[in-house]
């Protein structure tokens, strides 16, 4: 099949653009995603196109507009809704968990909310401590919802069409530090990537780096340093946390019998820590050491670059960690 080589973010744009195109039941809203075209310009274009009506710019009122988007969804429509970063998802916390979430359980599956929550998640590059949190663990922690992390190209595409494509609520996490990145996808407009699909980016025996996001980049670069050291490391790309692909993971763990999982979250109560008890729990006898835990310090996100860097997990860390375990 023919591929097209573009950056994470024009994949975003692609997705949407085609998905809007097919069904005028797809509109997007969130801040300043008309005119201004979106804090990191993933709306670009959108407005020019398809005007007021489908691309609607809100007030600073996360709560607001997504309980708006909630009921548009519950009546047929289907919100793309755009934080500006998802630090500010915390401020709509109470509609999406006991409204967008529940709404499917509540009704006993008599009304879907067919809603895509998506946003830049994780730090970028000093946004200091209020716009840099990693939020996707919180929302794992929910029933009701779907939560993606996409690492690649083709995966942010492939994943947005069937996020919005779901008759039920989807967190869809991008990471800012991954807008500018190019890769390649298939040239189908019929392309999807599943949810609950973990998939396996580079082939290893003595360890498995388990990651998501800008994380799964990071154990890339991390496997090619210690491929210097003669360490083949195996990287797994978890791409879907709700629902979780555990099969792909303990199968990797089971062919190389050592784990490091990596995250950028919070060390403490992380995402991260629930793959990792998993592996715990499941693959125990097939370990030949303890499983390795990478995480962000638990810390608010310094402004000060030096000190940033010191709180985001790199491949230095996770080079590290996996050389503690072998």
């Amino acid at each position: 099949m023919a591929t097209l080589e573009m950056t994470y973010r024009e994949a975003l744009q692609k997705s949407m653009f085609e998905e809007m195109d097919k069904n005028a039941d797809v509109f997007l809203m969130g801040e300043d995603i008309g005119r201004y075209e979106g804090t990191f310009k993933v709306t670009k274009g959108f407005f020019p196109k398809y005007g007021t009506r489908r691309v609607v710019d809100t007030p600073i009122t996360e709560a607001g507009f997504t309980g708006i988007a909630t009921g548009a969804a519950m009546a047929g429509l289907r919100p793309i809704v755009e934080f500006m970063t998802m630090s500010f998802s915390i401020l709509a916390l109470d509609q999406i968990i006991n409204h967008t979430a529940k709404i499917h359980y509540m009704s006993n599956g008599v009304v879907k909310c067919p809603i895509v929550l998506r946003g830049p998640g994780g730090a970028a590059k000093q946004l200091s401590a209020q716009h840099s949190h990693s939020m996707d663990g919180w929302f794992a922690h929910v029933p009701g919802l779907k939560v993606v992390c996409p690492a690649t190209v083709a995966d942010v595409y492939g994943m947005l069409k069937t996020a919005i494509a779901d008759d039920n609520p989807v967190v869809f996490y991008e990471h800012p530090r991954l807008y500018a990145m190019k890769g390649e996808l298939p040239d189908d407009p019929n392309f999807t990537v599943p949810f609950g699909k973990a998939q396996i980016l580079r082939e290893g025996k003595d360890i498995s780096l388990v990651g998501y996001s800008l994380m799964t980049q990071i154990n890339l670069q991390a496997a090619e340093l210690l491929a210097q050291d003669g360490i083949d490391a195996e990287v797994v790309d978890v791409r879907s946390l709700l629902p979780l692909d555990t099969e792909t993971i303990y199968a990797s763990v089971r062919k190389t019998h050592r784990a490091v999982v990596v995250y950028e979250d919070w060390k403490s109560g992380g995402f991260g820590s629930e793959i990792h008890a998993r592996i715990s729990e499941d693959c125990f006898d097939d370990l030949d050491a303890p499983v390795g835990r990478v995480g962000g310090l638990n810390v608010p996100m310094p402004y000060a670059r030096n000190l940033e860097l010191l709180a985001v997990t790199n491949e230095n860390d996770v080079v590290a960690a996996v050389k503690k375990l072998l």
